[in-house]
């Protein structure tokens, strides 16, 4: 197996203006999250959230604990959530075992114990995509799926944003100290996420989108209200959004993302919207 990681560091909204796309992708785009025996992480100073993914190949890959963590395992300080975007997959901690199918999450609480990721069959590989937030206390681990989600429909297919907001590893549906992720379905027709957009000034939030058809594209709209930028992205790649920045999207076909945060607010609606028509 192999691990590899980079740090990205926080920036001020006044220089992100002046990025070209070049840099706005090298600071903010993830773009491999998984592949064959290997995990893949990104170290954000925006709440010092850990973005990364692991996709187990036919041989068993440990969450190691990365240089910049300097701690004895990965979860000494932290706490993580883990969705499985692939095939039939187990998550090993310590002697527990989780199984997790498509679209089933895992929150782990934080402390000195060893996480393996494995996948049930070599051919359809596991692809366990997670984020990782600083935690000052354990909270339990525990599986959870659709049918254990907070679920909210919202939109209408008139204004190409009819979409399932599953809260699934947030304080409805389980403890956590910061971490705080979701899993949103747009319907068919549907190519519009979190429009009016909005911005957390008390919370960073890192999106990840798949079941996006391997001809189409996503546009990722970030920065501020009245200075936006825009990332074009593939199924399979995250991009992370500071606390300044609004986060919204459309597409070239329907698709899933999932949204994590981490910061010093746990609630789910503590949003500043903005007008669709302030947008610039």
């Amino acid at each position: 197996m192999k691990t590899n990681y980079e740090i990205r560091y926080a920036s001020h909204p006044e220089d992100a203006k002046s990025y070209d796309t070049a840099r706005s992708r090298r600071d903010f785009l993830i773009e491999k999250v998984f592949a064959a025996n290997e995990v893949n992480m990104v170290y954000s100073m925006y709440d010092r959230m850990i973005v990364g993914g692991a996709m187990p190949a036919g041989e068993a890959l440990a969450l190691e604990a990365i240089d910049p963590l300097k701690a004895p395992f990965f979860l000494t300080r932290r706490e993580m959530g883990i969705y499985n975007v692939g095939g039939e997959g187990i998550v090993k901690v310590d002697n527990t075992t989780f199984e997790l199918n498509y679209k089933e999450a895992l929150y782990l609480g934080s402390g000195d114990r060893r996480v393996t990721f494995e996948s049930k069959d070599a051919s359809h590989p596991a692809k366990f995509y997670f984020n990782s937030v600083t935690a000052h206390r354990n909270y339990p681990d525990k599986k959870v799926t659709k049918a254990d989600a907070v679920v909210a429909e919202m939109g209408t297919l008139e204004g190409s944003n009819h979409r399932h907001i599953n809260k699934m590893l947030v304080t409805q549906v389980l403890p956590t100290c910061q971490l705080q992720m979701g899993m949103t379905e747009l319907a068919p027709g549907s190519v519009w996420n979190t429009m009016p957009a909005h911005v957390h000034s008390r919370r960073m939030e890192a999106y990840f989108y798949f079941e996006v058809p391997e001809e189409h594209a996503v546009c990722h709209f970030m920065g501020q209200i009245n200075e936006t930028r825009h990332i074009w992205m593939k199924g399979d790649q995250a991009v992370l959004s500071p606390e300044w920045s609004i986060h919204s999207a459309a597409a070239t076909h329907n698709y899933t993302f999932i949204w994590g945060m981490g910061g010093e607010n746990l609630d789910y609606g503590d949003q500043d919207f903005s007008l669709i028509t302030d947008l610039k």
